[in-house]
């Protein structure tokens, strides 16, 4: 059986270490200072080593006192994303996470099959360039390019970031019919990085002295494109972002049997405690069989 420390004293140690203050961590739990006193002399008696020590009139932790709570944090968070699962009810809504490009250029579009083939699940989207750890409870899932290998997250490659030219159907038009490489310098070149994927795509095409002209600098893969869409240039763009447009034809690939790969990919990334969920496994497995299908014909295109 075992030997656990009464739970309460626990919650208000942790409470009062990391304000290193009793009062705030009494507000915080909504009892009394004395209780908070109380508790944490009680969690010091079962451990037999002092946690606190008065500095003058300031709190600080004893060296035990800053070990234990360092190895307490973790697992009292590991303990309430536990309780959140716990107390989630079955049919809840499943709440992902987004790169905002990723899910204006390639999500939405495909939201409507996802709605016919679950309609009884609730999909929550929250768009943001910020990384998702897991341990944020407020979402289940999460859509991201990066390089992979995120500790305490399992993941699901789907798709590599690959990158060629595109433009509207109209700018194509006024193309020569056999474009190549220098064909593209007589239109404004759009950029969503610093101009060395250009570079790097006239290198791989044969062209590794062509010089890059400054173009029109954006600082969004999905306004690269709609920017691409409206006219306005030739973008270098991503082939996964870029699906919906190609299907409909609003851009075309002007060379597009020259194609570039970056380091970076986009992956569908959660938490192992959420493995056994049914909706948000539905919601990873059609996530992962619509880029599967969609890799298949961008690579046939």
């Amino acid at each position: 059986m075992r030997r656990l420390p009464p739970l309460g004293a626990v919650r208000a140690f942790e409470a009062a270490a990391r304000h290193l203050h009793f009062t705030r961590a009494a507000d915080e739990l909504a009892v009394t200072q004395a209780a908070i006193s109380h508790q944490v002399r009680l969690l010091e008696e079962w451990l037999g080593q002092p946690l606190f020590e008065r500095r003058g009139r300031m709190l600080a932790l004893t060296p035990i006192g800053a070990a234990y709570l360092a190895d307490l944090t973790p697992a009292l968070e590991r303990i309430a994303a536990a309780s959140a699962i716990a107390r989630r009810p079955a049919n809840g809504p499943v709440r992902m996470t987004v790169l905002p490009s990723l899910a204006a250029r390639w999500l939405v579009p495909h939201l409507p099959a996802f709605q016919a083939a679950h309609p009884e699940i609730d999909l929550q989207l929250t768009t943001t360039a910020d990384l998702w750890d897991g341990r944020d409870t407020r979402f289940d899932l999460g859509l991201r390019s990066g390089p992979g290998g995120w500790p305490g997250l399992n993941s699901a490659l789907l798709a590599t970031e690959t990158l060629t030219p595109l433009c509207s159907p109209a700018l194509r038009k006024a193309l020569p019919a056999s474009c190549t490489p220098p064909d593209l310098l007589r239109h404004r070149l759009l950029h969503d990085t610093p101009k060395g994927n250009w570079g790097r795509w006239f290198s791989a095409a044969g062209y590794p002295d062509l010089p890059v002209p400054a173009g029109l600098n954006l600082s969004d893969s999905a306004i690269t494109l709609q920017a691409a869409v409206d006219g306005q240039g030739i973008a270098l763009g991503r082939l996964f972002l870029a699906a919906a447009d190609l299907r409909a034809g609003r851009l075309v690939m002007p060379c597009p049997e020259q194609r570039i790969a970056n380091d970076y990919a986009y992956w569908l990334v959660w938490p192992p405690r959420l493995d056994a969920n049914p909706a948000i496994t539905a919601v990873r497995d059609w996530i992962r069989s619509t880029a599967q299908t969609e890799n298949t014909e961008t690579e046939q295109a």
